[in-house]
């Protein structure tokens, strides 16, 4: 359960690594100008389906590999800091407002369910 603590904590030590990240990350950028958002859209969708992958191997084969799920959760992350930087936004407010969001959806009973605006 996310706390009013770990919101204040969260606020206090935890959102600058965020943008750290996001810094550095992105100096390794190769991709044009002409194609921001739209290229690091399309990479974070393939990444993401690489992680699926991963995860499917568990029902198919029965296997477990932790690191390779992990790997792919970092190329995640580095087209997820890359689509902040093209639309402008720090990481770690990408990050933050979706803490404060869960935390309200969880204060009002409303954590489960579907749809956007709940």
């Amino acid at each position: 359960m996310i706390s009013e603590v770990d919101i204040e904590a969260w606020d206090f030590y935890g959102s600058g690594q965020f943008n750290d990240y996001q810094n550095a990350a992105v100096g390794t950028a190769i991709y044009k100008s002409e194609h921001s958002v739209i290229y690091p859209a399309l990479g974070l969708a393939a990444e993401a389906g690489e992680v699926a992958n991963k995860v499917k191997k568990i029902i198919r084969d029965g296997t477990f590999d932790r690191d390779a799920i992990a790997d792919e959760l970092g190329d995640c992350l580095w087209y997820i800091a890359a689509l902040c930087r093209d639309l402008n936004v720090d990481l770690s407010v990408v990050a933050d407002a979706n803490l404060k969001k869960l935390h309200d959806r969880q204060q009002r009973g409303k954590i489960k369910g579907s749809g956007d605006k709940r």
